[in-house]
């Protein structure tokens, strides 16, 4: 059954419905990079700044105020899911029209977008011209969602978290992306040697088990660091944050592998390492060695799939965040993401765990005294 829905009696703005012209993803990819005409982008949403679209999803009003723009995966009909960035005037239009919703909105439409190649993939920015619109705003949107509500098995066909091919690079040419001044967040293949297992820092986390953010010992249990989770008594579980050296023909990186990442490196969950190397209960602030699962990755080759965050560009951190790896001899899926489902009651993505993971790395980072 569809949720109720509350029309606009007098819109706030007025646009001839007559003028929208929408362009499909192949159109928007045959003119990308063109500086020609502006079209207008109609489509389902499945992500907004990495979190799946739910019945209960909160925007971070004020990250997403800091940053000026927000990211949202979208898909029209059941077509490649692209990326839509909203800068400015049409983030905070977005924020303000999804919060007057009263249940989480699924359409979206943006006028005059700019298809650009951004970080090998193709991705839609808005321009200051742009405007938004969402379920019922206006005529094309209303029957977007028609369709929706009446496709939702085609709608949903295409996991959420899946995005284009990542570019193939060397660490080179990933390093010299990032010192770009045009450069925005991005993912990227490489293929990489792991030389060693960075010491001297932890290479695991405890996190809360109902939303993953970073527990903490409190007076006499675990505290959840996210003052948004629920969780009055919260499980700690071991999450993974580790550095690694890796390097190939080119030049030496260090990457940082968190969430199910590390599985795919280890074949190990990090909770099972833990505890093995623990032999029983670990608080928020107790330090296990590194395991031997993760010294014999030492000498792999790998495939990594690997992110270029906010904290990458403006210099935070040199640090680069893997998000998944694949072994030498599997090919690449077309579509590169997490897994759509998760193992926890939870309803994370393992993307989210990585993304929560990667906000403590970058946090811990900015705390670290500069060298040289």
């Amino acid at each position: 059954m569809s949720p109720p829905y509350h029309f606009l009696e007098n819109p706030p703005v007025s646009i001839p419905e007559d003028r929208f012209r929408f362009h499909t993803y192949e159109e928007f990819k045959a003119n990308c990079d063109s500086r020609g005409d502006l079209y207008d982008f109609v489509g389902h949403m499945k992500l907004v700044n990495g979190q799946r679209i739910t019945d209960h999803m909160i925007l971070d009003e004020v990250d997403i105020a800091e940053k000026r723009h927000l990211c949202v995966h979208v898909q029209t009909h059941d077509g490649p899911v692209m990326k839509l960035y909203l800068w400015d005037n049409a983030a905070a239009d977005f924020c303000h029209k999804f919060k007057s919703y009263g249940s989480t909105p699924n359409v979206l439409l943006v006028t005059t977008v700019n298809p650009k190649h951004l970080g090998g993939t193709l991705a839609l920015t808005s321009m200051s011209s742009s405007r938004v619109f969402m379920d019922v705003d206006v005529q094309p949107t209303r029957d977007y969602l028609e369709w929706l509500n009446s496709n939702s098995d085609i709608a949903n066909r295409v996991a959420a978290e899946l995005v284009t091919k990542p570019e193939i690079v060397t660490l080179e040419e990933l390093f010299s992306y990032i010192k770009q001044d045009s450069s925005k967040v991005a993912w990227f293949e490489c293929m990489a040697t792991i030389d060693d297992v960075v010491q001297g820092s932890a290479w695991y986390y405890i996190s809360c088990g109902g939303c993953n953010s970073k527990a903490v010992n409190g007076p006499t249990s675990l505290i959840c660091n996210n003052k948004k989770c629920v969780k009055t008594e919260v499980t700690g579980v071991p999450q993974y944050l580790t550095r690694i050296s890796v390097y190939d023909k080119s030049e030496q990186a260090v990457f940082v592998i968190l969430g199910d990442a590390g599985k795919e490196l280890t074949g190990k969950h990090a909770a099972e390492l833990v505890l093995r190397e623990a032999n029983g209960g670990v608080g928020a602030d107790h330090c296990v060695p590194v395991p031997q699962a993760l010294l014999d990755t030492i000498g792999q080759t790998r495939k990594f799939i690997v992110k270029v965050s906010d904290h990458n560009l403006t210099g935070k951190t040199q640090t680069i965040t893997v998000t998944k790896i694949l072994p030498p001899e599997a090919p690449l899926p077309s579509t590169v993401g997490v897994e759509s489902g998760s193992s926890g009651s939870s309803g994370d993505t393992a993307g989210d765990r990585a993304r929560k993971a990667s906000e403590i790395l970058e946090a811990d980072e900015a705390k670290r005294p500069k060298s040289g």
